[in-house]
């Protein structure tokens, strides 16, 4: 037994000696770091292979070539006073109108139009950007790669030597939970690494580390927004043990902290400019993903329309439309896969042997909805947060078109829900020309304080009917008793 034991704790030792000699001097940071399992070369390739399918998975490159132009040219400036300026950067915008900006391994940064709507100056942009790339030259995902490949070959070896050595089976589990947590926590310390660097690029740049700070808060009610739209004011303030990034109120005091601490005179923020880059710049969805309209989702290319029940939350993904009602219920809409339609002998053998396979339908019958042929079925399916019932509906669209609308419910709601789910089926239409010709996105739109402008009725210009007053304080940072100054510039919403 002890001898099992002192040859488990030897083979456990050896492999941490080994990793010191698989550290290198971190280039940004001048601290050694663990990426044994990733090299800077194999970094440019996954960064390379990875470019095409995230510009897919989010909505496409933004179409306007000349704000495409400027982010590029701003994280240009901002990576010549990286640690890595000779590699080759490559800035990109995304036609998502989720307030979101990564990077991948090898100097690919991505940043939507949805962040650049709500940014007011380019120090605000410029402290993003830096801070992405902070996670490139820190070589971060090299860092986490190789830590969690090392984690998982050492909890192999030790539930095989574990069990030679007689400890009990839960000690893995524990060591497990362990490993896991400490991966979490590396990745909050990464967080705030990527936040110290980017105060470093964009003050040696020449921009106000304020821009990171002003942009922290705008998240922040932006993130207000998002859990008042889902029912839960506070849901954006909540963490827990295995949250993987610090709150944004955390990295707000951090950011402030550190740039009180830099102590340089960068005093930049470029805020004319940047905002005549935004004017007309599209906010929310792009016709070609459909249009979210309080209750309603519009799609001009499909040419269809329907509408879903009071209560519920509609969310617009690149390949599906999501409407949520809490956990308890929801809608998804999106389109059947040709391949598998023209593998099915009607709209019927569809739904039953493809769409539903593996699940037990009833009620399966054929329906008119609008003119147009469909079929419905009943199911269920347990989940891990229990039985969930399900209702069916494929309408038969042009050729080998199927529209596809999927209602899951708790049974306890099932009964409740049954008309506002059949309201939503028969609301699925047909758009008219004149419709389609109509339909237009949301733009940002520059308007100039007038004297007897305030917030408030500036606020009840913007398109939305839910929470204008928010997002009119998301887009400028003037809350709703701000004085306003004659003659200053802010964003407003139109068609």
């Amino acid at each position: 037994m002890h001898k099992n034991l002192n040859r488990l704790l030897a083979l456990l030792f050896i492999p941490a000696v080994l990793a010191l000699g698989a550290c290198s001097t971190n280039p940004a940071t001048g601290e050694q770091s663990f990426t044994a399992f990733m090299s800077p070369e194999r970094e440019k390739e996954i960064g390379a292979e990875e470019h095409p399918k995230i510009i897919k998975s989010f909505g496409g490159v933004y179409g306007d070539v000349e704000t495409g132009a400027y982010v590029a040219g701003l994280g240009a400036r901002l990576s010549q006073h990286s640690e890595m300026p000779g590699i080759t950067w490559t800035f990109t915008v995304l036609n998502d109108s989720k307030v979101n900006a990564f990077a991948l391994p090898g100097g690919y940064v991505y940043i939507t139009r949805g962040l650049m709507v709500l940014a007011s100056n380019e120090a605000e942009v410029a402290g993003v950007l830096s801070h992405e790339i902070g996670h490139v030259t820190a070589r971060h995902t090299a860092q986490r790669y190789s830590t969690t490949m090392a984690t998982s070959l050492g909890l192999r070896v030790l539930g095989a030597l574990g069990q030679a050595a007689g400890i009990p089976s839960g000690a893995g589990n524990m060591a497990a939970l362990g490993a896991q947590m400490a991966l979490q926590s590396y990745s909050r310390d990464q967080e705030m690494e990527s936040d110290m660097l980017g105060v470093r690029y964009m003050t040696r740049a020449g921009y106000s580390p304020d821009g990171m700070t002003t942009f922290f808060e705008k998240l922040r009610v932006h993130q207000r927004i998002e859990g008042l739209m889902a029912g839960d004011e506070n849901a954006a303030e909540r963490a827990n043990i295995m949250a993987t990034h610090p709150r944004t109120a955390e990295r707000i005091e951090q950011a402030v902290s550190l740039a009180a601490e830099d102590g340089v005179s960068a005093k930049r923020l470029g805020g004319e400019e940047y905002l005549n880059t935004i004017n007309g710049m599209i906010f929310g969805d792009d016709l070609e993903q459909g249009l979210v309209r309080d209750s309603a989702f519009i799609h001009p290319g499909l040419g269809i329309r329907f509408e879903v029940p009071t209560g519920f939350v509609l969310i617009n993904m690149p390949t599906k439309v999501v409407a949520k009602k809490g956990d308890d219920a929801a809608i998804i809409f999106d389109m059947a896969s040709p391949e598998e339609v023209r593998k099915a002998t009607g709209l019927k053998d569809y739904v039953q042997r493809i769409w539903a396979k593996g699940v037990r339908l009833n009620n399966v019958e054929r329906i008119r909805i609008n003119a147009m042929d469909a079929v419905t079925a009943v199911g269920a399916i347990n989940t891990q947060n229990g039985r969930r019932d399900l209702r069916l509906v494929a309408i038969q669209g042009e050729g080998n078109q199927v529209f596809r609308l999927l209602f899951i419910s708790t049974p306890q709601l099932t009964s409740a829900l049954n008309i506002p789910f059949r309201h939503t089926t028969y609301s699925f239409t047909r758009l008219s020309e004149a419709e389609i010709a109509d339909a237009k996105p949301y733009r940002i739109r520059l308007h100039t304080i007038q004297a007897g402008d305030s917030a408030k009725t500036l606020a009840e210009k913007l398109p939305m009917t839910r929470f204008r007053a928010e997002w009119f304080e998301a887009l400028n940072a003037i809350a709703p008793n701000d004085a306003l100054q004659v003659g200053e510039t802010i964003k407003l919403i139109s068609e």
